[in-house]
């Protein structure tokens, strides 16, 4: 039985495509990033999950935190589909591969496979390792062979490969042939400084396959916005291991994102290259990790941004109720999203009849019915309420004019926030409400970290006495915007709200003239909302 036979996880594609992921390394590398040895671990679960073929853990030996991660991940991960993946560089100038100590920690962190960055550019290897272009080949030939000899399966990653090549193609290729007669199973070409065009990486990959022999990867930086497209171009010259990072993330702008690669490696291409289902996990999967890393995922993000599939424009919503394929590439459930339509000025009646669909809400066609929620939004959206983003306050109106009354669980008297200035350059913040429910007058006041959550504190005493179904969600955010001319200052709440079929977000907002009177508003629609969902009969 070969090494690669014995270290491959149960489960395991085929070994014929490598999709190789390097969020924990190089995705790590992105600022705003800084993952503990517990967050590593929960990315590689999410990782494996997935289904990728191979999880690159970090540098074991350079830095404490990666040489952890590597001891507690063979301990408390039991790897389903990825093997994991130690990185490292060849060895030092002038030594031997099986005395030096960086290469030693690389076995020592017990991964089965091991990736190398190695110098592809003479000038780098002249310049920042001070040494000849001979001794580099020597370098990579020793430290391949001696890990190889060690029973791992070893990766060649050939740094600023395709600027070396352009600067001095021979010798480029020279090191990947160096790391290929070696033993290493993969020879990836990195575009490191992710100046590369598609049509550029096709034609290097395509001679660089041809004259070398060697089993080609690609590893695309995006700074031209090109890393999918130079990944998905060196996969059309021949490459057969993509490197990838979840999001894109990565130093500078990023890497090839992992997701929309394997999209469409799966999809426009038909490569199985995850296990099967996998795929319909990719939005929950991106969005796991982003919330691991502390990011907002990126909502136009493809595939798997919450606007990948979203709607606006009425001609659109149009074609898309008489078949989704029209205005949509993919259906979105094999990614695991879901299509939107999207409500404001420019919706029609098929925007708000699908609308109400996705909502729950069913029109019957009622031409006269849509036509007034149409007009209804309309108005709205010139008052300057944004409907788009807060399908609760949409959800409202539409069943306020479907049901020819309003649904009411309260009503205001009046309410008020203060915000009171210390000398010591502290805060308090106090908000009292008035409002009647179930024919009682009901005054409460409550202290928050801020005046609008003070004000949903006060709301939340008031109303809890009547209501206990509000336990059943939360108010997680808020948002203020000034709003250009007349209107003022347009206020939106996030709320999660706990149903049997488990949790979901939803949004409202409320416009006025300041903060405080648009943040009441979309506090009223929020916590009627949330009453709804509940399955609570209005009181008013």
């Amino acid at each position: 039985m070969t090494t690669t036979e014995a270290t491959h996880p149960t489960g395991a594609l085929d070994d014929a495509f490598h999709v190789f992921d390097t969020t924990l390394r190089d995705g790590a590398q992105r600022e705003g990033i800084n993952l503990t040895v517990a967050d590593k671990l929960t990315i590689a679960r999410h990782l494996d999950d997935f289904g990728v073929g191979f999880i690159e853990g970090g540098w074991p030996g350079a830095n404490p935190r990666d040489t952890e991660f590597f001891a507690r991940a063979r301990a408390e991960i039991d790897f389903r589909h990825a093997q994991l993946v130690a990185f490292g560089a060849t060895r030092r100038a002038g030594g031997s591969a099986a005395q030096d100590p960086q290469v030693r920690a690389l076995l020592e962190s017990g991964a089965p496979v091991i990736t190398l960055v190695a110098k592809s550019h003479d000038r780098h290897v002249e310049l920042a390792l001070r040494t000849t272009l001979e001794e580099n080949l020597e370098m990579v030939r020793d430290t391949v062979s001696h890990l190889v000899a060690q029973g791992r399966r070893v990766f060649v990653d050939c740094e600023h490969f395709f600027d070396g090549y352009r600067a001095n193609a021979e010798y480029a290729k020279a090191v990947v042939r160096t790391a290929h007669e070696a033993g290493a199973d993969v020879v990836i070409l990195c575009d490191t400084n992710g100046g590369m065009l598609p049509a550029q990486v096709t034609a290097v990959v395509s001679t660089v396959l041809a004259d070398t022999g060697a089993r080609l990867g690609i590893h695309a930086q995006d700074d031209t916005g090109c890393a999918v497209a130079n990944t998905l171009a060196a996969v059309d010259a021949g490459a057969t291991h993509v490197q990838c990072t979840a999001n894109g993330y990565g130093e500078r702008v990023g890497n090839a994102n992992l997701f929309p690669v394997v999209a469409a490696l799966e999809i426009k291409y038909g490569r199985t290259v995850l296990p099967q289902g996998a795929l319909a996990e990719m939005t929950r999967i991106s969005h796991a990790i982003a919330e691991v890393v502390n990011l907002t995922p990126s909502t136009h993000q493809p595939y798997v941004g919450v606007s990948a599939f979203a709607h606006k424009a009425g001609l659109h919503a149009s074609a898309i109720k008489v078949d989704p394929d029209l205005y949509q590439h993919i259906d979105p459930e094999r990614v695991g999203n879901t299509m939107r339509m999207l409500v404001s000025d420019m919706a029609g009646r098929a925007s708000i009849e699908l609308k109400g669909k996705e909502l729950g809400v069913d029109l019957g066609g009622d031409r006269a019915l849509i036509a007034r929620v149409v007009e209804r939004v309309k108005e709205r959206e010139l008052a300057g309420y944004t409907y788009e983003a807060a399908d609760a306050s949409f959800e409202l109106l539409l069943r306020a004019e479907a049901e020819g009354r309003a649904r009411r669980y309260f009503r205001t008297e009046s309410w008020r926030a203060i915000v009171e200035d210390r000398p010591d350059g502290t805060h308090a913040n106090e908000a009292t409400v008035k409002l009647w429910a179930k024919g009682e007058r009901i005054v409460a006041t409550a202290e928050g970290n801020g005046p609008v959550n003070a004000l949903d504190r006060a709301l939340r005493v008031a109303l809890e006495r009547f209501y206990p179904q509000l336990a059943k969600f939360e108010l997680v955010d808020y948002k203020v915007r000034i709003l250009e001319g007349k209107h003022g200052t347009e206020s939106t709440t996030r709320v999660l709200i706990a149903t049997t079929d488990g949790v979901r977000e939803w949004n409202t907002v409320g416009v006025a003239p300041n903060v405080i009177a648009a943040s009441w508003q979309a506090l009223e629609d929020a916590y009627t909302f949330g009453l709804l969902h509940a399955g609570v009969e209005p009181a008013e």
